[in-house]
């Protein structure tokens, strides 16, 4: 009787330790665990006669050509958006600083900025134990170009193992495909880095689109990936954003999933445009 209740202690601590690791010590493990690279084989392939050779060159010219066109007219600009205002769409000082506009506008004049930054700090939270904070730094310049500095932090009680902490740091280029008075939309790509025990460095591509429907409110949502070993981070956010003048308070969803691990936070924070 008394093996059996220490074995029943000895099972009990043990699905203790392994179920009382938090959501950050468990997603910082899913990030380390997968760190096998492989090996690509190499075969060897014989070589076609010259004609061949001469019509695969050709044709596969011809498809490059196509393929890498297409690809330029959706994510820089086609020959039918050039005569658009929007082709030259000019930075706002910020947004509805003139009448319902949002972060551009299609007239020129001396409080059109050639650079403009904006600074953001949101407090995040998906329960009593588990909170966070984002800051993101966003610079936009030249009308077209731009580059976000986000620092994302989370922090967890554990009731068994004490606190834990994780923090990811993204730098973002960022080019801003649609620009119109009322809607605009971006994509980049960047690197993130994951501090603590992961401590790696992850491949990023984000995109995201803002919404200027009724002075003074806008809907602003965004998306980020990131690759680090066989996982990924995604970060994705859905924000309401009430601007008073070179202010805004924000206030939403933002939703992570890190490793193996999935974060559904509310979001409220403040901005401020310079």
């Amino acid at each position: 009787m008394k093996n059996f209740i220490l074995y029943c202690v000895f099972i009990f601590f043990i699905g203790i330790s392994s179920y009382g690791q938090g959501k950050i010590g468990r997603t910082e493990e899913s990030l380390k665990k997968n760190e096998k690279t492989t090996k690509s084989s190499k075969s060897s392939i014989s070589s076609n006669n010259s004609n061949n050779n001469l019509l695969t060159e050709l044709v596969g010219g011809f498809f490059v050509q196509i393929f890498a066109y297409t690809v330029y007219g959706i994510a820089i600009e086609s020959p039918f958006e050039v005569e658009h205002q929007a082709s030259n769409a000019h930075l706002s000082k910020h947004p509805y600083f003139n009448s319902k506009k949002g972060n551009y506008t299609y007239e020129w004049n001396q409080d059109t900025p050639v650079f403009r930054t904006s600074l953001s700090a949101k407090y995040i939270m998906e329960n009593s134990r588990l909170k966070g904070s984002h800051i993101n730094m966003d610079m936009r310049f030249l009308k077209r170009f731009g580059l976000e500095l986000n620092y994302l932090q989370l922090w967890e009680n554990n009731p068994n193992f004490g606190n834990d902490n994780l923090a990811i740091y993204t730098a973002l280029a960022k080019y801003h495909r649609v620009r119109t008075e009322k809607f605009n939309a971006w994509w980049g790509l960047s690197t993130s880095y994951v501090d603590g025990a992961v401590n790696e460095l992850g491949f990023t591509y984000g995109l995201g689109a803002e919404l200027f429907f009724t002075k003074p409110l806008s809907l602003e949502t965004n998306f980020n990936q990131t690759f680090i070993n066989s996982e990924t981070i995604n970060k994705f956010n859905g924000l309401i954003n009430y601007h008073i003048k070179k202010h805004k308070l924000i206030m939403g969803y933002e939703h992570l999933k890190i490793g193996s691990q999935t974060f559904s936070t509310a979001t409220v924070g403040i901005g401020v445009f310079f």
